[in-house]
């Protein structure tokens, strides 16, 4: 599935989603199993809520989506940083480049959501 490109997010975050699929295989071939998983289920989540976040019930509802997903990059962007800093571990700058990107766009998404409608 691919993305429309006038909704950047969506895009961004759905292909590092398939990009953190790809690096939890990874860590699963070096065994790895407990950071692979915690990894792939936030790294995955982020999309999940910001797509979820497109059929909002309200502007309220909306922010707290994209909220969710942006607990979700945090705790992502823990995971690379202990495989980063961590001895015997895979790492991928690219993936936390992309996360800081997607994390920069989600940022600005709540702050312009929040501000008042004139």
């Amino acid at each position: 599935m691919k993305y429309n490109e006038e909704n950047i997010i969506l895009k961004l975050s759905y292909e590092f989603a398939l990009a953190i699929i790809e690096y939890a295989e990874i860590l699963e071939e070096h065994k790895k199993y407990i950071i692979a998983k915690q990894i792939l289920k936030s790294g995955t989540s982020i999309g999940a809520n910001i797509k979820e976040a497109q059929n909002a019930e309200s502007k309220a509802d909306f922010i707290h989506k994209i909220k969710i997903a942006a607990k979700e990059v945090d705790e992502t962007e823990y995971w690379l940083e202990l495989c980063r800093d961590s001895k015997n571990y895979h790492f991928d700058q690219t993936l936390l480049d992309k996360l800081i990107i997607i994390k920069k766009i989600i940022n600005k998404i709540i702050s312009t959501s929040k501000k008042p409608i004139s």
